[in-house]
């Protein structure tokens, strides 16, 4: 007859499997994370979540696959640790890659697992985080491997939209797995990490290509050249940090609004923003400045910062709510619009409206940038992106004119055509088909060409169609601006149309989605 064991002898018996499990790979492998400056994956975790809100999913989950001596290797939670916690006192669900156990490759079982926890954050509404770390697809399960990949692949797609993803990348990310992230909303990756889909060795074998993993797939590169990440880290600890601060202006999910921090926070003129301004309308300025004294406690989180600079993206708050405000950036490119900045707007006014963020629109652009490269690379196909984001867009839009907003990039950067709610200008706002010179030489190119002094007559034009055309004035006389405010002012009426604008409602054509420029 077997022996029957006790409670407390199996207590002990699940004590020391657990034991086993959370100690991942062993000590020593722990230790080379350490020693190249990573956490592991539990640490990761630990660091992330409140203290003591964690609860493991699959802790005993193993592969099921018996070749290649795989039925006796020992990989405990099949290299990754899923489950549910809270953080900053919300809960979350979370998936760690654990690269001490068979380089955190990614088997059957392990993308299982992080499918079932992307599934649990869909049916709970809670947000997801994936910490990346892995050698890529484990080999030894052949299309078992594959196919768990797409299982992954399916479930970020079920999210999109309904809840926020990030992914943190803090180890090695290639292959196949490197289209998770990409299906997310965020990607925070780690100077210590690399993600790409080919690495050096398979290019220069190819294409006789040399290159270093940093060139290649680095923070840097991924920030600077292929705007793929949102947020660069130094370590995984700042990439933590990142994701947490990311987090406070989030909601839940798509059925909710944002938390509400210190919504008592005073709302008084700013006559620092009447200064903030050059006179000189072709003379450069960092936007940052002025949504710095907007936002509450100057507190703005910048998103792709160094990727397409010649617009800002990110959030903030306006008396407590979140907001997501986009921005042109006079000091790059004279804040002009070209292919990247618009692919980084649009897809940023597509979160907001997901996840019902109101848009804030600060506009000083002179036009969409000229030239064949822009034309051949498809600047008309990726501008119309942020033509149909914002038109597609229903939560609350405002929009605030500083200076320059010139033809089609006034239009695209939100204008009361395209659904602003409410349109507010500068007293130095000029909105025009073009700026004043330029259209001075075609609407009195015979005047000028006539004139004894040609030069004096054409700064007389330009002057007189600055006045006649390009004032504030103007656009508010047809109704394009809702009104002209003093700079001062301008948190303020923003504050106040945002309390206007909560309960905002509008329908739209039933249908199963537009078919937006691609």
């Amino acid at each position: 007859m077997a022996k029957q064991h006790t409670m407390e002898e199996r207590l002990v018996q699940l004590d020391e499997r657990r034991a086993a499990v959370e100690a991942g790979g062993g000590a020593k492998r722990i230790e080379k994370q350490h020693a190249q400056g990573k956490l592991s994956a539990r640490e990761r975790i630990a660091s992330l979540l409140d203290e003591d809100s964690f609860q493991e999913t699959g802790a005993f989950r193993r592969n099921r696959t018996t070749t290649f001596g795989m039925d006796k290797a020992d990989m405990p939670a099949d290299g990754v640790v899923t489950g549910s916690g809270a953080v900053l006192g919300r809960p979350v669900h979370v998936a760690s890659q654990d690269f001490t156990v068979m380089g955190g490759s990614a088997g059957e079982a392990h993308s299982v697992k992080v499918t079932e926890a992307l599934k649990a954050s869909l049916l709970t509404g809670t947000p997801f985080v994936f910490i990346n770390d892995s050698g890529g697809a484990r080999v030894q399960e052949g299309i078992d491997s594959l196919s768990g990949y797409g299982k992954v692949f399916y479930a970020n797609v079920l999210l999109s939209g309904s809840v926020p993803q990030i992914s943190i990348i803090a180890g090695p990310c290639a292959g196949g797995a490197a289209y998770s992230p990409a299906l997310t909303d965020f990607i925070i990756q780690t100077r210590k990490a690399h993600m790409f889909i080919t690495g050096p060795g398979v290019i220069k074998q190819v294409t006789g290509e040399v290159v270093t993993q940093d060139e290649l797939g680095g923070a840097d590169a991924h920030m600077g050249r292929s705007g793929v990440v949102h947020f660069v880290a130094d370590d995984d600890e700042q990439a933590i940090l990142i994701a947490k601060k990311l987090l406070s202006f989030l909601p839940q999910n798509n059925t909710e609004d944002a938390p509400i921090v210190d919504p008592d926070y005073v709302v008084e003129p700013n006559e620092k923003l009447r200064d903030i301004i050059p006179v000189e309308s072709n003379k450069g300025y960092d936007i940052r400045e002025v949504i710095r004294e907007i936002v509450d406690h100057a507190d703005f989180l910048e998103v792709q910062a160094g990727w397409a600079q010649n617009i800002v993206v990110g959030f903030g708050r306006v008396v407590g709510r979140t907001v997501g405000i986009i921005a042109n950036q006079p000091s790059i490119m004279s804040g002009a619009l070209d292919i990247d900045s618009s692919d980084k707007a649009s897809k940023f006014v597509r979160f907001c409206n997901a996840f019902n963020i109101p848009v804030v629109n600060l506009v000083d652009v002179p036009g969409f940038l000229p030239g064949v490269a822009q034309e051949h690379n498809g600047i008309i196909r990726h501008g119309a992106k942020m033509l149909y984001a914002y038109s597609a867009a229903t939560v609350p839009k405002i929009t605030v004119v500083l200076r320059k907003a010139y033809g089609g990039a006034y239009l695209a950067m939100c204008s009361k055509d395209l659904g602003a709610d409410k349109v507010f200008a500068w007293p130095t706002a000029e909105i025009a088909v073009m700026g004043a010179e330029g259209a001075a030489n075609v609407v009195f190119r015979k005047e000028i060409e006539a004139a004894e002094d040609s030069e004096a007559k054409r700064v007389e034009m330009v002057e007189e169609y600055r006045e006649t055309f390009s004032t504030p004035y103007m656009a508010a006389s047809r109704g394009l601006v809702d009104d002209i405010i003093d700079p001062a002012d301008t948190r303020r009426q923003i504050a106040m149309a945002l309390e206007l604008l909560v309960g905002k409602r509008e329908l739209r054509p039933a249908k199963k989605h537009g078919l937006g420029p691609a």
